[in-house]
């Protein structure tokens, strides 16, 4: 049986503490913005804005949406810096300048000015730590429980969700509707951003990007305290000359290269483009299947379910997230390693489906009804959507971002794709009030259902099985026609030695699918 060291434990914990920025914005910032004390404060009421419904709507959404554009804005920043920095020293950075940017808007204090600028630049940490943090995570976890170790990232996002829902709930009781009252909510998630930023700098960065920078020495002590192993452990030696071989291999065929280089290399070697392409779809359809959307606006949609009440509309949303948090849960602990992503994902995408047409279904026909039974099955229909997405692209976009890449191009290529994410969530998240007032609702509904259906279409095909593959091995996933990436799997290994022999720099580079078939052994049964 492995062992696990108390290291490995505390420094997965620090880093997936990055997403608690993301997470408690989805949560508690989502419910502060429709607290009756925060609308009053930064002039939001309806009577304050003389029947301007429009203008009413779209500063809502300018508020709530600019924390997601300044994200993008991060992410773009962490493509620059994460190589350079490590990854330690920039999920640092990003950690810093989010609870700057959320102290700022914590005390704005009715200055809707000041309240924006400050949402976008909290935003720049949050979305610069969904780059980094899934990454570092990736880095250190062992192969066989990978996909636990990367989804810690998205467990510790759905607590912080579902706190921040459940703790406005108690300000919403406890507290007389002031600034204090939404000021308290917001304070919350500062104090374990802090705590983990303050425990950061007992842990030390990835072994592969150390090895990466010529400091062998210092990632195989790293790689050996994180197994809870002595450095000449069997294990962790197979482990450490992995990483070099790899590491060695990347140098030799791409040194000194710049971003612009790597970039060529993405659009003209066909592996490294198909897995580019396929983490960029998984971002894409995750965020248009209304996964963002939906959360954001979470109270509101309950209420359009039929529940009358804000503060139980706020007890559904907490419940909501206490959901998606134990479906992620199980989903970590047991199905992703188990039944592997694609019965994840597919299964997630299929429930997505089936409750967006309904909700579509009773949005046109029974939302002014009264129907008890009808809206009791859209309440229903809420959590259900939730157990989809937490059992599927909830966390498969970011594990999937991650492993299928070779560390060489991961931070770029990556950092890329999160920077689509953010702008799409950007733009789900903006659009959503007018989709709904301009839709009628049930129209955004069907919107969503449609990218279901080509999610389900698409990535079922695209998709390979990554379950138990190690990262030094993803390649070989890729090397047949993308419509068959449902069927790839790996082939017999191969002793290193003599693969180096058979491969040349030119057949490394090459662009033809045939130049990068010659390093790989995948099997189409």
């Amino acid at each position: 049986m492995a062992r696990i060291s108390l290291f490995y434990i505390l420094t997965i914990i620090i880093i997936a503490s990055g997403s608690i920025p993301k997470g408690y914005d989805e949560g508690g910032f989502a419910a502060v913005a429709d607290m009756p004390s925060f609308l009053h404060d930064f002039g939001l009421l309806g009577k304050q804005w003389d029947g301007d419904k429009h203008g009413l709507i779209a500063t809502k959404a300018n508020i709530t949406s600019f924390g997601v554009l300044g994200a993008a804005f991060g992410a773009i920043l962490a493509l620059a810096i994460t190589d350079k920095l490590g990854r330690l020293r920039t999920w640092q950075t990003f950690m810093a300048i989010w609870m700057a940017g959320f102290f700022i808007t914590t005390f704005s204090s009715g200055i809707l000015g000041l309240l924006l600028f400050s949402r976008l630049f909290s935003g720049i940490g949050a979305g610069g730590l969904t780059v980094v943090a899934p990454m570092y995570l990736t880095e250190i976890a062992r192969t066989k429980s990978r996909g636990m170790v990367v989804s810690m990232y998205m467990v510790m996002l759905l607590s912080f969700l579902m706190f921040g829902f459940f703790i406005s709930y108690g300000a919403r009781k406890s507290l007389a509707p002031s600034r204090e009252q939404y000021r308290a909510v917001l304070c919350v998630p500062l104090i374990p951003g802090g705590i983990a930023l303050f425990f950061s700098s007992f842990i030390k960065d990835t072994p592969r990007w150390l090895a990466s920078k010529g400091r062998n020495d210092e990632a195989l002590t790293v790689l050996s305290r994180l197994r809870g192993a002595p450095p000449d452990d069997p294990a962790v030696k197979k482990e450490y000359a992995e990483i070099i071989e790899q590491v060695r291999d990347a140098k030799q065929r791409l040194s000194d290269t710049t971003t612009w280089q790597i970039v060529k290399e993405v659009a003209t070697i066909s592996s490294y483009r198909k897995r580019f392409l396929l983490g960029l779809a998984m971002q894409t359809i995750a965020q248009w299947t209304g996964g963002n959307g939906i959360t954001y606006y979470i109270p509101t949609i309950f209420r359009y379910a039929g529940v009358r009440s804000d503060n139980i509309s706020l007890i559904n949303s907490g419940a909501y997230g206490a959901l998606k948090l134990f479906f992620t849960m199980i989903f970590t602990w047991g199905l992703i390693d188990v039944f592997g992503r694609r019965v994840c994902f597919m299964s997630g995408l299929f429930l997505q489906c089936i409750t967006h047409v309904y909700m579509a279904v009773y949005m046109g026909i029974w939302i002014d009804s009264h129907n008890k039974a009808a809206s009791d099955a859209a309440v229903a229909s809420v959590f259900i959507y939730a157990v989809g997405w937490s059992i599927g692209l909830c966390t498969i976009q970011y594990l999937y971002g991650t492993e299928i890449l070779p560390t060489r191009i991961r931070s770029v290529c990556y950092a890329t794709n999160m920077t689509v994410h953010w702008f799409f969530q950007f733009a789900v998240v903006r659009a959503t009030p007018a989709m709904f007032e301009s839709l009628n609702i049930w129209g955004a509904y069907v919107f969503w259902a449609c990218i279901c259906f080509i999610g389900l279409v698409f990535l079922g095909l695209w998709a390979p099985e990554t379950k138990g593959v190690p990262l030094e091995r993803m390649e070989e996933l890729f090397s047949g026609p993308w419509y068959m990436g449902w069927r790839a799997k790996l082939g017999p290994q191969r002793d290193a030695e003599d693969d180096s022999l058979e491969r040349s720099p030119s057949e490394d580079l090459g662009s033809s699918s045939e130049a990068v078939q010659v390093n790989m052994q995948t099997k189409y049964p």
